[in-house]
């Protein structure tokens, strides 16, 4: 089966970064999807962290229509992340109403409209394709698993808003990420975390600080980015970098995490990579290929370190990228930047799986420009 892979479309997103929303990434990636039997939408798909559903839905309609027509009598599979984990949040509250419900496996399958409601509207939208379910990932050959990869952030060194609240939620469940071992373990303590930010997006549209937007600035700002659109002034911003270690280490002590003081764009990259390999390694998925998201940052590319994109199990990471215009993450000419949107996998016959760049031709304006 030929099966093309996509992640974090951010579709519905208040700040206009989704780039789908555009007539010419909106081609590439239908032109992607001619010899394909199966569409996977890697988590992340809507975002529902911006303000309430019916604007992520709005956004997303015209897209699902179109790709429905493209792949009538194929396959969509639709797994959730953490943007848009509401998704399957019906599925798995019904499951937990069973008098002994048997252990999340690393797939779970289910119809659309068994996830939610939402996804059961996208299927509507879809048509005549084939949409289901799958969480927190699904196999695509025996040696090729697919997930979104928001379980890397519980074994994260970086400090971020979401990282907190899941090292609060693990000690309050005596659930510390060091003893994880199952999907269980994760969505113990990932779960609560989610479900307070979608509750707060439910009702108004959120800000910066729920968003990301907030954490990506001073990041930038603190490993001495001039471009990160930090508004402080340069007493400021050095007052806050010679805090931060401070910071850092009273989170540790406080048993938040294993925090490290080092943010810059490579200790970053790095970082992500380890947790998914460690979070490959407690699932046992051992030293298949695992295609993954969340991150935004598409690879293995050519001039990478191939051994960063092995777990310690021997499981071979594939991040898919993104499909979202964020000027805070692109540097360089288009098309250069890991960050830049219209990564793609694609998963055939017995090859290892390959990474497309479907809009490594488009100038910004494409990209960002408001839709005809």
């Amino acid at each position: 089966m030929r099966t093309l892979v996509v992640s974090d479309l951010h579709l519905g997103a208040s700040s206009g970064a989704d780039v789908l929303r555009r007539p010419k990434p909106r081609a590439a990636l239908l032109g992607a999807l001619e010899n394909v039997d199966r569409l996977v939408l890697l988590g992340d798909v809507l975002e529902l962290r911006h303000g309430p559903r019916r604007d992520a839905l709005a956004g997303a309609r015209a897209f699902f229509e179109e790709i429905g027509q493209a792949l009538a009598g194929r396959e969509i599979v639709v797994v959730a992340g953490n943007h848009d984990h509401a998704l399957v949040e019906s599925w798995l509250r019904r499951r937990g109403e069973l008098p002994d419900p048997a252990p999340l496996s690393v797939q779970e399958l289910f119809p659309a409209e068994e996830a939610s409601s939402m996804l059961g509207t996208l299927a509507q939208w879809a048509g005549a394709a084939r949409m289901s379910a799958a969480y927190p990932g699904l196999w695509l050959r025996r040696d090729v698993y697919a997930t979104h990869g928001h379980y890397l952030d519980c074994h994260l060194t970086v400090p971020t808003l979401e990282r907190l609240g899941i090292g609060l939620t693990g000690r309050v469940l005596r659930r510390p990420e060091e003893s994880f071992s199952s999907v269980e373990d994760y969505e113990a303590v990932l779960g609560p975390v989610f479900a307070w930010i979608d509750a707060v997006a439910r009702q108004a549209p959120t800000g910066r600080a729920l968003n990301g937007q907030s954490t990506v600035r001073i990041w930038r700002a603190l490993g001495g980015d001039k471009t990160s659109g930090e508004s402080g002034t340069p007493w400021r911003t050095r007052l806050l970098a010679g805090a931060f270690p401070v910071v850092v280490a009273a989170l540790n002590r406080a048993g938040l995490g294993s925090f490290s003081a080092d943010i810059s764009g490579f200790e970053l990259r790095r970082a992500g990579l380890r947790a998914m390999g460690e979070a490959a390694a407690r699932l046992q998925l051992r030293d298949v290929y695992v295609i993954f998201g969340h991150t935004h940052r598409r690879g293995p590319l050519e001039d990478d370190v191939a051994q960063e994109w092995v777990g310690p199990s021997g499981a071979r990471l594939v991040n898919s990228g993104c499909w979202t215009y964020d000027s805070h993450f692109l540097t360089g000419p288009p098309g250069r930047s890991p960050y830049w949107p219209g990564g793609a996998v694609l998963v055939e016959g017995h090859d290892p799986p390959r990474l497309l760049r479907l809009l490594d031709d488009c100038e910004p304006a494409a990209l960002t420009q408001s839709r005809a």
